[in-house]
C-alpha cells in the first residue's frame, strides 16, 4: 500500500473512531459536546483532535450528517420492500419510529432541542431532506396509480412560494402533494417526539405502536392517500 494510501486509511480509522466517541458523550450527557472530553477518552491531545474537526461545530456536522443518512437509508430499505401507496408509507413511517426509538440520541440531535450557538451548514441539507423527499416520491407514485385523491389546489401567496419549491421535483410535483409531503412528515416527527420525549407517560402506555399506527393512518387520511 502506498504511504498516501495509507494514511487514508489510518484518518478515516481515527475519524471514525472519534464520532463513535462522540455519540456516546452525547447518549450520555445531550447536546453538551467537548471536543476535550472526546480527545480525552480517545488519549489524544486537544489540539490533535483539531486535525481532524477544526472545531466542535464540525464534529457534530459530521454527526448530523451521519443521522440524518443512517435514517434515511432505514426508511429508503422499508420502502423498497413495500407496495405503494398506503403500505410504503406505513412501512416509512415505523421505520423512522424504529430507529428513533433504537438510537434515540442521534433522533436527539436531529429533531430534538437545537444545540446552542450552533447552526447547520448547507452540507446537512440533502441529508436532513432524505425522508421528506421520500414522503414525496411515495405521494407521486400513488397519484400516478391512482391510490391518492389529490387535495384542493392551493392559492395566494403560500401556492406561489410552493409552486417554485415543487418545480425542483419535475413538472408533475403539484404544490398541493409537497405541502401534503410536508405535512405528513411533520406529522410524523411530532408522533415520535411525543413517545420519545415522555409526551405519552401515563396515557398511551401498553400499545405504543398502535397508536403511532393510527397517527400514520390519520395523517395519510389527511392527504388523500386511500389504498
Amino acid at each position: 500500500m502506498k504511504a498516501s494510501g495509507f494514511r487514508a486509511r489510518v484518518r478515516a480509522e481515527i475519524v471514525t473512531e472519534l464520532k463513535a466517541v462522540a455519540w456516546r458523550h452525547l447518549a450520555a450527557d445531550g447536546a453538551n459536546l467537548s471536543l476535550r472530553a472526546v480527545a480525552r477518552d480517545m488519549g489524544m491531545a486537544s489540539s490533535a483532535v483539531y486535525r481532524y474537526f477544526p472545531s466542535r461545530e464540525d464534529l457534530l456536522t459530521a454527526l448530523i450528517i451521519d443521522a440524518y443518512d443512517a435514517l434515511g437509508e432505514s426508511a429508503e430499505k422499508a420502502a423498497e420492500s413495500a407496495e405503494p401507496g398506503l403500505a410504503r408509507w406505513l412501512a416509512v413511517g415505523h421505520a423512522v419510529r424504529d430507529r428513533a426509538l433504537a438510537v434515540p440520541h442521534e433522533w436527539a440531535l436531529i429533531y430534538g432541542s437545537p444545540v446552542p450557538g450552533y447552526r447547520a451548514p448547507e452540507d446537512t441539507i440533502g441529508p436532513g431532506t432524505r425522508v421528506i423527499l421520500l414522503i414525496g416520491r411515495i405521494l407521486q407514485e400513488a397519484l400516478r396509480v391512482g391510490r391518492l385523491e389529490l387535495g384542493e389546489p392551493l392559492t395566494g401567496e403560500f401556492a406561489t412560494e410552493l409552486a417554485t419549491v415543487a418545480a425542483r421535483f419535475g413538472d408533475d410535483m403539484p404544490p398541493r402533494l409537497l405541502a401534503d409531503s410536508a405535512t405528513m412528515f411533520f406529522m410524523l416527527c411530532g408522533a415520535v417526539n411525543a413517545e420519545l420525549f415522555g409526551q405519552l407517560a401515563n396515557s398511551v402506555d401498553r400499545d405504543r405502536r398502535g397508536f403511532f399506527s393510527f397517527q400514520l393512518g390519520q395523517a395519510a387520511t389527511l392527504a388523500g392517500l386511500t389504498t
